[in-house]
Protein backbone atom coordinates (compact mmCIF):
# COMPACT_ATOMS: atom_id res chain seq x y z
CA UNK A 1 0.00 0.00 0.00
CA UNK A 2 1.14 3.62 -0.65
CA UNK A 3 2.74 4.79 2.10
CA UNK A 4 0.32 7.97 2.52
CA UNK A 5 -2.67 6.46 1.52
CA UNK A 6 -4.12 5.87 4.81
CA UNK A 7 -3.17 8.85 6.56
CA UNK A 8 -4.94 10.53 3.84
CA UNK A 9 -8.02 8.98 3.80
CA UNK A 10 -8.30 9.08 7.81
CA UNK A 11 -7.65 12.99 6.92
CA UNK A 12 -10.79 13.33 4.59
CA UNK A 13 -13.28 10.80 6.60
CA UNK A 14 -12.25 12.87 9.94
CA UNK A 15 -14.29 15.79 8.19
CA UNK A 16 -17.13 16.18 8.46
CA UNK A 17 -18.80 17.14 5.21
CA UNK A 18 -22.46 16.23 5.57
CA UNK A 19 -24.41 17.87 2.25
CA UNK A 20 -26.86 20.62 3.57
CA UNK A 21 -29.36 19.98 1.22
CA UNK A 22 -29.84 16.59 2.57
CA UNK A 23 -29.27 17.50 6.30
CA UNK A 24 -30.45 20.54 7.87
CA UNK A 25 -27.47 21.63 9.65
CA UNK A 26 -24.59 20.04 7.26
CA UNK A 27 -21.45 21.46 7.21
CA UNK A 28 -21.04 21.08 3.47
CA UNK A 29 -18.08 21.11 1.64
CA UNK A 30 -16.11 23.43 2.13
CA UNK A 31 -13.60 22.76 5.09
CA UNK A 32 -13.05 19.46 3.30
CA UNK A 33 -12.60 20.96 -0.19
CA UNK A 34 -9.36 24.12 1.66
CA UNK A 35 -7.97 20.19 2.45
CA UNK A 36 -8.01 18.94 -0.78
CA UNK A 37 -6.58 22.38 -1.94
CA UNK A 38 -3.66 22.45 0.14
CA UNK A 39 -2.73 18.94 -0.09
CA UNK A 40 -2.35 19.32 -3.84
CA UNK A 41 -1.33 22.57 -4.20
CA UNK A 42 1.95 21.22 -1.65
CA UNK A 43 2.83 18.91 -4.21
CA UNK A 44 3.04 21.52 -7.23
CA UNK A 45 -0.12 20.72 -8.96
CA UNK A 46 -1.98 24.07 -10.28
CA UNK A 47 -5.67 23.88 -8.08
CA UNK A 48 -8.21 26.67 -7.81
CA UNK A 49 -11.56 26.66 -5.79
CA UNK A 50 -14.55 27.22 -7.63
CA UNK A 51 -17.75 28.40 -6.05
CA UNK A 52 -20.81 26.49 -7.10
CA UNK A 53 -22.79 27.64 -3.66
CA UNK A 54 -21.95 30.43 -1.56
CA UNK A 55 -19.07 28.11 0.75
CA UNK A 56 -19.37 25.44 -0.95
CA UNK A 57 -16.51 25.29 -4.44
CA UNK A 58 -14.93 22.46 -6.19
CA UNK A 59 -11.61 21.73 -6.23
CA UNK A 60 -10.11 21.44 -9.29
CA UNK A 61 -6.55 20.00 -9.80
CA UNK A 62 -4.26 19.96 -13.04
CA UNK A 63 -1.42 18.38 -13.65
CA UNK A 64 -0.21 20.21 -16.80
CA UNK A 65 0.88 17.93 -19.86
CA UNK A 66 3.80 19.25 -22.46
CA UNK A 67 1.41 19.27 -25.29
CA UNK A 68 -0.43 17.01 -27.96
CA UNK A 69 -1.76 14.34 -25.85
CA UNK A 70 -5.29 13.27 -24.97
CA UNK A 71 -7.07 14.81 -21.55
CA UNK A 72 -8.26 12.62 -18.67
CA UNK A 73 -10.62 13.88 -16.09
CA UNK A 74 -10.47 12.28 -12.63
CA UNK A 75 -13.60 12.99 -10.57
CA UNK A 76 -15.28 11.97 -7.17
CA UNK A 77 -17.64 13.66 -4.94
CA UNK A 78 -16.57 15.24 -1.39
CA UNK A 79 -20.07 15.52 0.56
CA UNK A 80 -21.65 12.64 2.25
CA UNK A 81 -25.01 11.85 3.53
CA UNK A 82 -25.73 12.15 7.33
CA UNK A 83 -24.57 10.48 10.74
CA UNK A 84 -27.55 9.52 12.66
CA UNK A 85 -26.97 6.62 14.60
CA UNK A 86 -23.52 5.98 13.76
CA UNK A 87 -21.05 5.62 16.55
CA UNK A 88 -18.10 7.76 16.36
CA UNK A 89 -18.54 8.64 12.21
CA UNK A 90 -15.72 10.80 11.86
CA UNK A 91 -13.10 8.84 14.14
CA UNK A 92 -11.80 7.04 10.95
CA UNK A 93 -11.12 3.21 12.59
CA UNK A 94 -8.76 0.50 11.05
CA UNK A 95 -9.29 -3.29 11.51
CA UNK A 96 -8.73 -6.48 9.20
CA UNK A 97 -7.74 -4.05 6.58
CA UNK A 98 -10.83 -2.28 6.21
CA UNK A 99 -11.21 1.53 7.17
CA UNK A 100 -14.28 2.72 8.85
CA UNK A 101 -16.37 5.89 9.30
CA UNK A 102 -18.71 8.38 7.21
CA UNK A 103 -17.56 8.35 3.93
CA UNK A 104 -14.60 6.28 4.03
CA UNK A 105 -17.19 3.84 1.21
CA UNK A 106 -18.93 6.75 -0.61
CA UNK A 107 -17.08 7.75 -1.29
CA UNK A 108 -13.48 9.49 0.10
CA UNK A 109 -11.62 6.20 -0.88
CA UNK A 110 -12.07 7.37 -4.52
CA UNK A 111 -11.08 10.27 -3.44
CA UNK A 112 -7.95 9.80 -1.95
CA UNK A 113 -6.64 7.13 -4.78
CA UNK A 114 -7.20 10.43 -7.01
CA UNK A 115 -5.64 12.85 -5.21
CA UNK A 116 -2.22 10.64 -4.90
CA UNK A 117 -2.97 9.70 -8.87
CA UNK A 118 -2.56 13.47 -9.86
CA UNK A 119 0.24 14.06 -7.61
CA UNK A 120 2.18 10.51 -8.91
CA UNK A 121 1.36 11.71 -12.18
CA UNK A 122 3.38 14.97 -12.63
CA UNK A 123 6.48 12.59 -12.65
CA UNK A 124 5.26 10.77 -15.74
CA UNK A 125 5.93 13.29 -18.35
CA UNK A 126 2.65 13.34 -19.71
CA UNK A 127 2.04 14.94 -22.85
CA UNK A 128 -2.12 15.25 -22.41
CA UNK A 129 -3.37 17.06 -19.17
CA UNK A 130 -4.49 15.29 -16.27
CA UNK A 131 -7.67 16.82 -14.45
CA UNK A 132 -9.08 15.81 -10.79
CA UNK A 133 -12.03 17.49 -9.58
CA UNK A 134 -13.10 16.62 -5.86
CA UNK A 135 -17.00 17.66 -6.25
CA UNK A 136 -19.52 18.97 -4.58
CA UNK A 137 -23.57 17.74 -4.01
CA UNK A 138 -23.23 14.59 -5.82
CA UNK A 139 -25.97 13.02 -2.77
CA UNK A 140 -28.20 15.60 -3.52
CA UNK A 141 -28.57 17.13 -6.96
CA UNK A 142 -25.04 16.99 -8.72
CA UNK A 143 -24.56 20.25 -9.22
CA UNK A 144 -21.15 20.18 -9.03
CA UNK A 145 -20.45 18.27 -11.32
CA UNK A 146 -22.89 19.55 -13.82
CA UNK A 147 -20.80 22.95 -12.97
CA UNK A 148 -17.42 20.80 -13.77
CA UNK A 149 -18.75 19.80 -17.59
CA UNK A 150 -19.75 23.44 -18.10
CA UNK A 151 -16.22 24.94 -17.39
CA UNK A 152 -14.04 22.21 -18.94
CA UNK A 153 -13.11 19.82 -21.46
CA UNK A 154 -11.65 16.06 -21.15
CA UNK A 155 -11.69 13.57 -23.79
CA UNK A 156 -12.94 10.67 -21.19
CA UNK A 157 -13.97 11.12 -17.92
CA UNK A 158 -13.29 8.17 -14.88
CA UNK A 159 -15.48 8.55 -11.54
CA UNK A 160 -14.04 6.69 -9.18
CA UNK A 161 -16.95 5.92 -7.11
CA UNK A 162 -16.96 2.45 -5.33
CA UNK A 163 -17.53 -0.30 -7.52
CA UNK A 164 -16.20 -3.31 -6.56
CA UNK A 165 -13.03 -3.17 -8.81
CA UNK A 166 -15.99 -3.53 -11.75
CA UNK A 167 -16.04 -1.50 -14.23
CA UNK A 168 -19.79 0.60 -14.80
CA UNK A 169 -20.57 1.28 -18.39
CA UNK A 170 -23.82 2.23 -17.99
CA UNK A 171 -26.29 3.41 -15.17
CA UNK A 172 -30.01 4.54 -15.14
CA UNK A 173 -31.24 7.61 -14.59
CA UNK A 174 -34.53 9.33 -13.16
CA UNK A 175 -37.77 11.62 -13.39
CA UNK A 176 -39.31 12.88 -10.44
CA UNK A 177 -43.14 13.47 -11.37
CA UNK A 178 -45.76 14.60 -9.24
CA UNK A 179 -49.73 13.91 -9.94
CA UNK A 180 -52.46 15.97 -7.95
CA UNK A 181 -55.85 14.86 -8.04
CA UNK A 182 -58.22 17.92 -7.27
CA UNK A 183 -61.23 16.80 -5.12
CA UNK A 184 -64.38 18.60 -3.62
CA UNK A 185 -64.34 19.69 -0.34
CA UNK A 186 -67.50 18.98 1.69
CA UNK A 187 -68.62 18.33 4.96
CA UNK A 188 -68.43 14.02 4.73
CA UNK A 189 -72.21 13.94 6.05
CA UNK A 190 -72.66 15.23 2.48
CA UNK A 191 -73.08 12.02 -0.26
CA UNK A 192 -71.68 11.84 -3.80
CA UNK A 193 -68.91 14.60 -3.30
CA UNK A 194 -65.53 14.15 -5.51
CA UNK A 195 -63.45 12.36 -3.33
CA UNK A 196 -59.52 13.54 -4.24
CA UNK A 197 -57.93 9.83 -2.46
CA UNK A 198 -60.71 7.62 -3.66
CA UNK A 199 -59.97 8.89 -7.49
CA UNK A 200 -56.11 8.88 -7.18
CA UNK A 201 -56.89 5.33 -6.15
CA UNK A 202 -57.85 4.61 -9.69
CA UNK A 203 -54.51 6.62 -10.91
CA UNK A 204 -52.56 4.31 -8.49
CA UNK A 205 -54.00 0.91 -10.38
CA UNK A 206 -52.66 2.62 -14.22
CA UNK A 207 -49.09 3.37 -12.53
CA UNK A 208 -48.83 -0.05 -10.83
CA UNK A 209 -49.95 -1.72 -14.26
CA UNK A 210 -47.63 1.00 -16.24
CA UNK A 211 -44.51 -0.55 -14.08
CA UNK A 212 -45.66 -4.36 -14.08
CA UNK A 213 -45.02 -3.04 -18.86
CA UNK A 214 -42.48 -1.56 -17.91
CA UNK A 215 -40.38 -4.56 -16.05
CA UNK A 216 -41.74 -7.17 -18.34
CA UNK A 217 -40.62 -5.58 -21.42
CA UNK A 218 -36.44 -5.09 -20.36
CA UNK A 219 -35.07 -3.04 -23.50
CA UNK A 220 -31.24 -2.63 -22.89
CA UNK A 221 -28.54 -5.36 -22.74
CA UNK A 222 -27.07 -4.53 -19.34
CA UNK A 223 -29.63 -2.40 -17.64
CA UNK A 224 -32.67 -4.31 -18.29
CA UNK A 225 -36.30 -1.90 -17.76
CA UNK A 226 -37.08 1.11 -16.58
CA UNK A 227 -39.07 1.49 -13.61
CA UNK A 228 -41.61 3.44 -11.67
CA UNK A 229 -42.77 3.30 -8.08
CA UNK A 230 -45.01 5.90 -6.11
CA UNK A 231 -42.67 7.19 -3.55
CA UNK A 232 -45.18 9.75 -1.36
CA UNK A 233 -48.67 10.34 -1.03
CA UNK A 234 -50.85 12.90 0.62
CA UNK A 235 -53.65 14.43 0.65
CA UNK A 236 -57.40 15.46 2.54
CA UNK A 237 -57.78 18.12 5.74
CA UNK A 238 -59.59 15.86 8.85
CA UNK A 239 -61.47 12.52 9.08
CA UNK A 240 -64.63 14.51 8.88
CA UNK A 241 -64.49 16.01 4.98
CA UNK A 242 -64.27 15.08 1.61
CA UNK A 243 -61.09 15.68 0.55
CA UNK A 244 -59.99 18.15 -2.20
CA UNK A 245 -56.52 17.33 -2.62
CA UNK A 246 -54.35 14.71 -3.18
CA UNK A 247 -50.53 14.65 -4.35
CA UNK A 248 -48.62 11.40 -5.30
CA UNK A 249 -45.20 11.73 -5.54
CA UNK A 250 -43.37 9.49 -8.51
CA UNK A 251 -39.88 7.94 -9.28
CA UNK A 252 -39.44 6.56 -12.67
CA UNK A 253 -36.23 5.14 -13.12
CA UNK A 254 -34.84 5.05 -16.93
CA UNK A 255 -32.43 3.41 -19.03
CA UNK A 256 -30.56 4.83 -22.11
CA UNK A 257 -32.94 6.11 -24.67
CA UNK A 258 -35.61 6.96 -22.15
CA UNK A 259 -36.41 10.50 -21.78
CA UNK A 260 -38.39 12.67 -19.33
CA UNK A 261 -40.60 13.97 -21.76
CA UNK A 262 -41.59 10.19 -22.61
CA UNK A 263 -41.90 9.64 -18.45
CA UNK A 264 -44.71 12.29 -18.03
CA UNK A 265 -46.09 11.24 -21.11
CA UNK A 266 -46.41 7.48 -19.88
CA UNK A 267 -48.25 8.98 -16.86
CA UNK A 268 -50.21 11.52 -18.79
CA UNK A 269 -51.87 8.67 -20.75
CA UNK A 270 -52.96 6.72 -17.30
CA UNK A 271 -54.64 9.92 -15.93
CA UNK A 272 -56.58 9.94 -19.38
CA UNK A 273 -57.78 6.63 -19.01
CA UNK A 274 -58.43 6.64 -15.44
CA UNK A 275 -60.45 9.88 -16.90
CA UNK A 276 -62.06 8.15 -19.41
CA UNK A 277 -63.57 5.86 -17.19
CA UNK A 278 -64.76 8.36 -14.61
CA UNK A 279 -65.58 11.52 -16.14
CA UNK A 280 -65.53 13.03 -12.75
CA UNK A 281 -62.07 12.69 -12.10
CA UNK A 282 -59.55 15.73 -12.38
CA UNK A 283 -55.86 15.10 -12.47
CA UNK A 284 -52.80 16.89 -13.58
CA UNK A 285 -49.12 15.21 -13.85
CA UNK A 286 -46.05 17.87 -12.93
CA UNK A 287 -42.15 17.13 -13.92
CA UNK A 288 -39.65 18.13 -11.60
CA UNK A 289 -36.11 17.39 -11.01
CA UNK A 290 -34.73 14.41 -14.15
CA UNK A 291 -31.51 13.17 -14.98
CA UNK A 292 -30.22 11.09 -17.54
CA UNK A 293 -29.22 7.71 -18.11
CA UNK A 294 -25.64 7.12 -18.69
CA UNK A 295 -23.75 4.65 -21.04
CA UNK A 296 -20.27 4.35 -22.36
CA UNK A 297 -19.18 1.98 -25.71
CA UNK A 298 -17.44 -0.79 -23.46
CA UNK A 299 -14.71 -0.95 -26.29
CA UNK A 300 -13.89 3.07 -26.35
CA UNK A 301 -10.57 3.91 -25.20
CA UNK A 302 -10.65 4.60 -21.55
CA UNK A 303 -12.61 1.68 -20.64
CA UNK A 304 -10.45 -0.53 -22.52
CA UNK A 305 -7.52 0.95 -20.80
CA UNK A 306 -8.95 0.45 -17.44
CA UNK A 307 -10.00 -3.56 -18.24
CA UNK A 308 -6.05 -3.91 -19.23
CA UNK A 309 -4.50 -2.36 -16.63
CA UNK A 310 -6.71 -3.68 -13.75
CA UNK A 311 -6.01 -7.00 -15.13
CA UNK A 312 -2.66 -6.51 -15.26
CA UNK A 313 -2.55 -5.02 -11.35
CA UNK A 314 -5.24 -7.17 -9.65
CA UNK A 315 -4.28 -10.59 -11.55
CA UNK A 316 -8.18 -10.88 -13.47
CA UNK A 317 -10.62 -9.69 -15.83
CA UNK A 318 -12.94 -7.04 -14.48
CA UNK A 319 -16.45 -7.40 -14.74
CA UNK A 320 -18.44 -4.92 -17.20
CA UNK A 321 -21.16 -3.62 -15.80
CA UNK A 322 -24.53 -1.60 -15.41
CA UNK A 323 -25.98 -0.26 -12.34
CA UNK A 324 -29.59 0.92 -11.56
CA UNK A 325 -28.90 3.52 -9.58
CA UNK A 326 -27.35 7.76 -11.09
CA UNK A 327 -24.18 9.51 -10.94
CA UNK A 328 -22.34 12.35 -11.79
CA UNK A 329 -20.62 10.73 -15.03
CA UNK A 330 -24.87 11.18 -16.40
CA UNK A 331 -23.58 15.17 -16.46
CA UNK A 332 -20.86 14.39 -17.97
CA UNK A 333 -21.63 12.45 -20.62
CA UNK A 334 -24.44 14.71 -21.57
CA UNK A 335 -21.77 17.43 -22.07
CA UNK A 336 -20.09 15.00 -24.89
CA UNK A 337 -17.33 13.21 -21.85
CA UNK A 338 -17.45 9.55 -22.23
CA UNK A 339 -17.41 8.86 -18.73
CA UNK A 340 -17.26 5.64 -16.53
CA UNK A 341 -16.78 4.38 -13.14
CA UNK A 342 -14.29 2.28 -11.32
CA UNK A 343 -13.43 2.12 -7.70
CA UNK A 344 -12.50 0.73 -4.79
CA UNK A 345 -14.38 -2.62 -2.60
CA UNK A 346 -16.39 -2.43 0.37
CA UNK A 347 -20.07 -1.76 2.12
CA UNK A 348 -22.15 0.52 3.84
CA UNK A 349 -22.71 3.76 1.78
CA UNK A 350 -25.60 5.32 3.43
CA UNK A 351 -25.43 2.76 6.47
CA UNK A 352 -24.77 3.17 10.30
CA UNK A 353 -21.26 0.93 9.88
CA UNK A 354 -19.48 2.18 6.50
CA UNK A 355 -15.91 0.66 5.63
CA UNK A 356 -13.57 0.25 2.54
CA UNK A 357 -10.91 -2.55 1.76
CA UNK A 358 -7.74 -0.37 2.10
CA UNK A 359 -5.87 -2.72 -0.53
CA UNK A 360 -8.73 -1.98 -3.39
CA UNK A 361 -7.81 1.83 -2.22
CA UNK A 362 -4.70 0.98 -3.48
CA UNK A 363 -4.88 -0.93 -6.35
CA UNK A 364 -7.01 2.12 -7.15
CA UNK A 365 -4.62 4.33 -7.09
CA UNK A 366 -2.05 2.37 -9.07
CA UNK A 367 -4.69 1.36 -11.76
CA UNK A 368 -5.64 5.54 -12.08
CA UNK A 369 -1.99 6.19 -12.72
CA UNK A 370 -1.12 3.25 -15.14
CA UNK A 371 -4.80 4.16 -17.14
CA UNK A 372 -3.36 8.26 -17.03
CA UNK A 373 -0.25 7.34 -18.37
CA UNK A 374 -1.57 5.42 -21.37
CA UNK A 375 -4.35 7.81 -22.56
CA UNK A 376 -2.76 10.76 -21.36
CA UNK A 377 -0.27 10.63 -24.52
Amino acid sequence: MHDDLAQLLADLVAIESINPDLVPGGSGEGEIARFIAGWLSARGLEVQLDEVRPGRPNVIAIARGSGGGRTLLLNGHIDTVGVAGMADPLTPRIADGRMYGRGAYDMKCGVAACMLAIADAQKCNLRGDLIFSAVIDEEYAGIGTIDVARRYHADAALIAEPTELDLVVAHKGFVWLEVEVIGEAAHGSIPGRIDAIMQAGRILVGLDALNRSLLANPQHPILGSGSLHASLISGGQELSSYPERCLIELERRTIPGETAELAEAQVADVIRRAAAADPTLHAVVRRGVDRAAMETAADALLPSLIREHAAALIGRDVAVVGVPYWTDAASLAEAGIPAVLFGPCGTGAHAVEEWVDLASVSQCHAIYLRVAEAFCK
